[in-house]
């Protein structure tokens, strides 16, 4: 993929190798080489045939994570990406239009993550530690006989 900056041109001082990508933002190397398998990133070959990385690259790596550490998945984040301006350099309104799509994907992911936690708190504090004696969530074996496992007691409510 050929791909320029905002004035239609790649510098020398635009492009990085894959080495200076993996340093600047801490993941190795076989992640970049990843992360570019899966169509999150795209080099620019050189003549020798190596890999170059636009500057700005280091923003998309740099979401890539915080997006995963925030629980997205690859899907989720490639979906996202796919929607920056190819061949050009992303301008903060193209990041912010990201922030904006991503919010609700988020609040779903801090909902279930609230729910587990109030859950697991309850169950814990409970003491029995025992989903057959359990008589908050499974009284009787309820469950068990519905052939239903704990996590649809979070999933599904």
């Amino acid at each position: 993929m050929h791909r320029v900056n905002a004035m239609g041109t790649i510098t020398k001082d635009d492009v990085i190798t894959i080495g200076q990508l993996a340093a600047r933002t801490g993941v190795a190397v076989s992640a970049v080489r990843f992360y570019e398998e899966k169509g999150l990133l795209a080099s620019i070959r050189t003549s020798g045939n190596q890999r170059r990385f636009l500057r700005s690259d280091i923003r998309r790596v740099s979401f890539i994570l915080i997006a995963q550490r925030l629980g997205l998945s690859l899907w989720e984040i490639e979906e996202q990406l796919s929607l920056l301006p190819q061949g050009r350099t992303p301008t903060p309104r193209d990041w912010r239009q990201i922030s904006q799509r991503m919010r609700s994907a988020i609040d779903e992911k801090i909902k279930l993550l609230s729910l587990t936690r109030a859950k697991l708190d309850e169950c814990i504090g409970c003491g029995c530690l025992s989903l057959q004696k359990c008589q908050l969530y499974n009284r009787d074996d309820k469950m068990g006989a519905s052939g239903a496992t704990g996590p649809r007691l979070v999933l599904d409510s």
